[in-house]
This record gives structure tokens, sequence and C-alpha cells, in this order.
């Protein structure tokens, strides 16, 4: 039987896996850990060449230096945007493509062996991130970016199907079955009736361009920007006049806070501070940016989340200089702030039963997959749908990728 291996590029983590000849799946490990973080570094070396490196290493690497490291992060959430043509790094141009390929080189280096000869399936969400975001261009540029990364040859599969395959592998009897997948940038759901041992038809699909990226956003939005001046006024020539809101929308969201270390950006900001009302906020917005402080930000943001899964409160600790933030979140409180993308979720789930010609009475099951499927409103939406009976959950971090090993037997 010809190997397969399945990968899993995903926004904010990714993880590679391979069908054993039992029929099996085994996550390849870099290290201990079964996924790796979707982040590249580049820095300047003693010897004036620029160096990168990938997952952990390039967190390990942003930490030891980030005034001079600069760290890329969310690069999926780029894929199907045109207007993303090149980007600077340290003075050189990278394209898109180039860039994730560097990535996919360093996440699939140790693994070569297992490549040499295999099935490889990659996953695509069913839709790309971004409000203009042209589906069949990222998958073209998906597949040119594992092309420079050394596999030419990709079978692409949607991921919220394969999440389902590897769901499916517990079945004992026909169903049909809604597979939720809920990754960093986008939302996708799958209807499939599945037909035990291998038979799959696909019923229905549809997806939304956010998830768990777009929660933290909230929480940034609602508890960090308003500390950074964002809502607060300044003069010009005796007219109180709002900061500008635009700089907090990039300032929020991960791929797009490196933009903000532009020159004019950063002269804007210190221009607006010497009339504003709050200029120390200001001032510590230009040293957040300045400092790179958006990877540690990140984390804060993150753990508070989670910590929002497991009980009714939580508190926001983050600080950088002299910027020093510890504050209270009520879970109900932060589903309010993400209510709107609640409803985009609900929205593109009804979508996934349109397409399938289902009511939800005919679903059988419903399997949740992806970090952003363990916060509570996020279940209930298909709790409160489907029952809780029917809702079931597990491999959040592993299973599009397991699932995508086992897509490439059934297609062999």
């Amino acid at each position: 039987m010809q190997p397969v291996i399945g990968i899993d590029f995903g926004t904010t983590n990714s993880v590679v896996t391979a069908l054993l000849p039992d029929g099996t799946t085994r996550v390849l490990r870099q290290g201990t850990e079964e996924v790796f973080r979707s982040v590249l570094c580049f820095w300047n070396g003693a010897d004036g060449r620029t160096r990168h490196a990938a997952g952990p290493a390039a967190i390990e690497a942003y930490l030891d230096d980030p005034l001079e490291a600069r760290l890329i992060m969310s690069m999926k959430s780029y894929l199907a945007q045109r207007s993303f043509v090149e980007t600077r790094i340290l003075g050189q141009g990278f394209g898109l493509e180039p860039l994730i390929g560097v990535f996919l080189r360093a996440l699939l280096a140790p693994f070569r062996e297992e490549l040499a000869g295999a099935q490889v399936v990659v996953g695509r969400p069913v839709r790309f991130v971004g409000e203009s975001a042209d589906d069949a261009l990222g998958e073209q540029r998906l597949r040119r970016a594992f092309a420079l990364a050394g596999v030419e040859q990709v079978q692409v599969a949607l991921e919220p199907a394969a999440a389902g395959h590897r769901f499916a592998a517990g079945l004992t009897a026909p169903a049909n079955v809604l597979v939720a997948d809920f990754g960093g940038g986008t939302s996708d759901f799958s209807l499939l009736r599945f037909e035990p041992p291998r038979r799959v038809t696909a019923l229905g699909q549809a997806g939304v361009g956010i998830a768990g990226d777009a929660f933290d956003f909230r929480i940034i939005d609602r508890v960090i920007s308003p500390l950074l001046g964002k809502g607060g006024s300044y003069r010009v020539t005796g007219t109180d006049l709002p900061i500008p809101p635009a700089w907090y929308g990039s300032f929020a969201r991960w791929h797009l806070l490196s933009l903000m270390r532009a020159p004019k950006t950063l002269r804007d900001i210190e221009a607006v501070a010497r009339t504003a009302a709050r200029p120390e906020q200001l001032h510590h917005l230009i040293r957040l940016v300045k400092d790179e402080a958006g990877y540690a930000l990140y984390r804060a943001v993150s753990t508070a989340k989670a910590d929002l899964s497991r009980a009714e409160d939580a508190v926001l600790r983050f600080r950088h200089g002299d910027f020093d933030v510890a504050a209270p979140i009520a879970r109900a409180e932060f589903e309010s702030w993400i209510a709107p993308e609640l409803a985009q979720i609900a929205r593109a789930v009804q979508a996934a039963l349109d397409d399938a010609g289902l009511q939800a009475a005919q679903v059988d099951r419903v399997f949740l997959t992806g970090g952003t499927s363990l916060v509570p409103a996020v279940r209930r939406l298909f709790t409160d749908r489907f029952g809780a009976e029917r809702v079931l959950a597990g491999g959040e971090f592993v299973s599009v990728a397991e699932g995508l090993a086992l897509m490439g037997r059934a297609a062999a």
C-alpha cells in the first residue's frame, strides 16, 4: 500500500500525520509536541546575513531579541487575498507562496523519509479568510507553496470533511454527520453521509472566514485598545478630534500588527500623542508596536480566553514595560462581545443544512473539532439546535490531519 501523509497547515498550528499499514494514523512529532506553531522569525546574524526559524524555534528566537527580529504569524490568512503581493522583511521582499514555502519546508524537514513516495493530502478551508477572499486563488497559492517546499504533487481536501473521516472511523451504523471545524481563521461546516465501513457521500457544506482569531480581536478591542487611546481625543487648531480608530483595528489583528511598524504610521501616532487628552496611552501603543510585543500580548489573550472556557470569570494579565494590565472579564461579558461572530457561525451552519437539503432533525451526529469548539457559547449553538446527546467533540488539534490521511486511503 502506498504511504499516505496528511498535512494540516493551520492559521495558528500545523500538524502532520501518517497512515499506518494497519489503517490507523500516527501524528508525526517534532520533538514531544503534536502541533507545530505556524510562525516564522527572521533576524540578521552576526555576519549580517538574514537568518530564519520556524515553529517553537521561531518563538525562541523572537523572544531572545524582539526588537531586532520580525515575527510572522497567520500566514494562511492571506492566501485568498489578491491585495497581498509582497512583504518586506529586514529589507528583503517576500511573496506569500515563498514565505509559506519557507515555513512548510521547516515543518516537513524531519519527515522527508516518510514523504518519499507517499501520497500527500493537504487541507484547505471551505471558505478562506477575508471579505473579498478568492477561494480558487487561495487553493492555487497553497499548492504553489507546497511545491516550493519540495512537495509538488498534493491532493487537496476540505478540512471539515477530513475531520469527519476521522470521526466516522468509530461509526458502526449509517449516519448523517455535521462536522464543524473551527480553526484560527475560519469556521467550516460539512454535512456528510457515512455508511460503514468506508463509503462517504458529501451532502452539503458552508464556511465563514471567522473563528478563534476573531474572538481574540474582540478581547483586545474591548479590554486593551481603550487603554492605548481608542475612543480618546486630540486637539487640532482648538478642535477636539477622535483618535483614528483604524490604528486599533490593525493593532488587534495579529497578522496586521507588524504593519504598524511602518515609519509613517509611528510618526502619525507620535504627532497625535502631542495634543492627545491622554498622551501616555498613545506612548504605550507606540512602545508596544516598536518593541514587537504582539506575541506576548497574543499569549496573554489566549490564556484569558481559555480560562473563560473553564470558568465564569477570568483575569487578563499583561505587562510590557510600564504598561501593566490586570483586567477582570466575565464570561457573559465576553459572550456579548462575540455575539456578531456567533451569529455568523449560526448562519453558516444553516447554510450547510440548506446546501444539503436537510433539517436539523435529520442530522444524526454533530462532531465539533478545533480549539474554538471549546468555547462554551460556540458549543451551545449546537447543543441548543441539535440536542446535547447528538453533539460530540474531540481531537481538537489533530483530527483534521488524521482525517486527511484517512481520506488518502479512501481515494486510493
